[in-house]
């Protein structure tokens, strides 16, 4: 579903908007739309850091060097490509 809204700005990016839609050859609301979803992306990286902090150090399986053993991951990975 999709639905319209009405959003005050500033008339410098209102211009720049519009100009900016202008050179992409799309329209402004489209550049909107893309900005909202890129900003929630960002937002929601967010999350991410969370699961890295919470998940930190929780593979002990492995035993020495971290650096050697992404090294032979990568060595594995290129064999395979």
């Amino acid at each position: 579903m999709v639905t319209r809204t009405i959003v005050t700005i500033p008339m410098d990016d209102k211009k720049w908007l519009e100009s900016y839609s202008h050179r992409r050859g799309v329209s402004s609301a489209e550049i909107i739309r893309l900005a909202i979803k890129e900003y929630r992306a960002k937002v929601s990286q967010g999350g991410l850091q969370r699961v890295l902090r919470e998940t930190a150090g929780k593979w002990t399986s492995l035993s020495g060097d971290s650096q050697e053993h992404v090294d032979a991951l990568r060595t594995e990975w290129e064999r395979r490509s």
